[in-house]
């Protein structure tokens, strides 16, 4: 059973109970992004474990016609093993996704394995016509080139600000620099990109302006954040007719969740007490 502290940011430790966690969602118009906890398995075996789950997750989402789809972490699915393991268990998940109509997306994790996830999702988002998507961080100096290859193909992008502590010769590494950087890849974004953006952001700042951009160049975009982070916020945009999803991790490895985040960056530990105070 999840303490109540990691209850607020976990859906429970089973694919049963994080579904009823959507469907509640659901009812207040806020759709889901379901994600199984586990990451950086450096045997197949586990790997190939949860890319199984992940396709089981798929076909009960379909069952329980619930308003949801999937992320996948890269060294989740076998990155950390090899190239080749990641790539078979991701197509494997996007196959199934394509059976049960149910969108795939591919986390980013640090700057490292930016390359195999891109040409992965690059990949799959030709020969599923755009049935999957990816998530690109403003922090790293790469992103403002990665972004101009990803307006040219079909899916969809999430920008966030980066949640990993990189070197500096790769990252910004100020809070203003990185806000400018969003600004700059936002506004790129809503002006090239034809299937819409996913602004991955609990900035009210940022969100504004996404709004902002949304009526000027009349690019769809949808929200997503994180479950236990600002959700009446999500609920006030979903009711505002902003495509809203929440983020939503379960499994039996939530406490590696937690302390991925606060050892990444000791101002998320204040961020998520925050956020349970400020709900």
């Amino acid at each position: 059973m999840l303490p109540p502290i990691a209850s607020n940011f976990v859906a429970g430790e089973d694919a049963a109970t994080a579904i009823d966690h959507v469907r509640d969602c659901n009812d207040d118009g806020v759709s889901a992004i379901l994600n199984l906890l586990g990451e950086h398995y450096d045997r197949r075996a586990p790997a190939d474990a949860d890319a199984r789950a992940y396709m089981d997750l798929i076909r009960d989402i379909d069952a329980a016609g619930v308003d949801a789809c999937v992320s996948v972490k890269p060294s989740q699915i076998g990155l950390d093993v090899g190239d080749d393991a990641f790539r078979e268990n991701l197509a494997s998940i996007v196959e199934v996704g394509q059976e049960h109509d149910c969108f795939v997306w591919v986390d980013m994790e640090d700057h490292t394995t930016t390359d195999v996830t891109l040409d992965a999702f690059e990949e799959h988002a030709r020969e599923t016509d755009g049935d999957v998507g990816v998530c690109i961080q403003a922090n790293l100096k790469r992103t403002a080139e990665d972004i101009e290859r990803l307006a040219k193909l079909p899916g969809k992008v999430r920008l966030v600000k980066g949640a990993y502590d990189e070197p500096k010769s790769v990252a910004h590494k100020g809070s203003e620099d990185v806000d400018t950087a969003y600004r700059d890849l936002l506004e790129y974004a809503f002006e090239e990109f034809e299937d819409g953006v996913a602004v991955g952001s609990h900035d009210p700042a940022m969100l504004d302006y996404a709004a902002d951009l949304n009526e000027e160049y009349g690019t769809p975009y949808e929200v997503q954040m994180l479950m236990g982070v600002r959700e009446s916020a999500q609920r006030e945009l979903a009711a505002d007719g902003v495509p809203t999803y929440q983020y939503v991790p379960y499994g039996n490895k939530w406490f590696s969740y937690f302390y991925r985040r606060i050892r990444e960056r000791k101002s998320n530990a204040l961020f998520a007490l925050r956020a349970v105070i400020g709900r």
